[in-house]
């Protein structure tokens, strides 16, 4: 794994992508983000006031992080279409994070809607990063479709759950050749960790930062577990046994050597 993340035409030093909804304050924000190191940040469409100043856009611009739209609210291909075509005039970028909810209770994505949009994107020219289930065979489509990302949950959104299934987010970042990126469910910064030593190129957060009771501290929290899970999954772990095996050699221990020199 190289140092930098590259995703289409982004790239950056940061592994990590923050959320920026649902922050008590603008303040705690760009505190949380500054801690991060992250310098790409999920943004959604919504119409605001002209005449309030301040805006998580202008923290943001502060901050040169860059921005990824989110389609947050489509419950269609149809809709998140149309969501990426208003955020593509608005930011002025062609990279848009898909998503298609397909339920409200659990915001589970909906495979079906999501495959449709991606087509209809990538055929227009955006470069789409997607949120999914974590089916292999529905990541490996977007993949074939032209995405420049795929990112599958680890639980439902705002969860807090985890890596729930970590055969399954293994399977889908050793075999496809696009980053893959942990969408969904991070509670704490151990999980963020199990994903990059998983296979993953990145993580996004966003609950596990803005509920926590110091989001400034969760940040630079993950911005470490992103970095020690990355540099983990590079030294290699030692594979799982049933049995102890000891660390040291039993070469030279001296009640072996008296037991010898005994007999």
């Amino acid at each position: 794994m190289e140092d930098l993340l590259r995703v289409g035409s982004f790239s950056s030093p940061s592994r990590l992508v923050m959320g920026t909804g649902g922050f008590r304050s603008l303040a705690v924000l760009e505190s949380s983000l500054v801690a991060s190191g992250a310098t790409l940040a999920t943004v959604s469409l919504r119409r605001v006031d002209p005449t309030v100043t301040g805006s998580v856009y202008d923290v943001l611009e502060g901050l040169d992080i860059a921005l990824l739209p989110n389609t947050a609210g489509a419950y269609s291909a149809d809709e998140a279409v149309k969501i990426a075509e208003l955020a593509r005039d608005a930011f002025a970028t062609a990279r848009i994070k898909l998503e298609v909810i397909g339920d409200d209770a659990t915001l589970l994505p909906d495979t079906t809607e999501t495959l449709r949009a991606a087509e209809e994107l990538v055929r227009r020219n955006f470069e789409v990063w997607a949120y999914t289930s974590d089916d292999f065979v529905v990541s490996q489509r977007l993949e074939q479709l032209g995405c420049v990302a795929v990112m599958p949950l680890g639980s439902p959104i705002g969860s807090g759950l985890g890596v729930r299934n970590p055969h399954a987010l293994a399977l889908i970042a050793e075999r496809l050749s696009v980053p893959v990126l942990l969408d969904a469910g991070v509670g704490t910064a151990s999980d963020a960790a199990v994903a990059m030593e998983l296979g993953c190129a990145g993580v996004l957060v966003a609950s596990s930062v803005n509920r926590a009771l110091d989001p400034e501290t969760m940040a630079l929290a993950m911005r470490n577990a992103v970095r020690a899970g990355a540099l983990a999954r590079r030294a290699g772990r030692i594979p799982p046994r049933l049995h102890a095996e000891a660390s040291s050699s039993a070469l030279g221990r001296p009640e072996l050597f008296a037991k010898e020199k005994a007999t």
